[in-house]
């Protein structure tokens, strides 16, 4: 399966980036494209590894829940 690197715009706006075949190059790449971003440039830029780029487009749209908040006992 590729790793593919995608920009994560305001309101979820995906843009692909990049295809990979190791994650080395992909998180190479990201790294040099967070690192060479404008301050202006909207956005994350996001590694996903999955079996295509729909797979991958839908994963990064998906709301992640919150962890669980464990109250301490004062």
């Amino acid at each position: 399966m590729p790793y593919y690197v995608y920009r994560v715009g305001t309101l979820g706006v995906l843009g692909k980036l990049a295809e990979f075949a190791s994650f080395r190059e992909a998180s190479a790449f990201a790294k040099a494209a967070r690192a060479g971003a404008d301050a202006g440039v909207p956005g994350r830029v996001r590694v996903m590894f999955a079996d295509n780029e729909l797979a991958a487009e839908d994963l990064l749209s998906q709301v992640r829940e919150a962890p669980p908040h464990i109250a301490e006992d004062d």
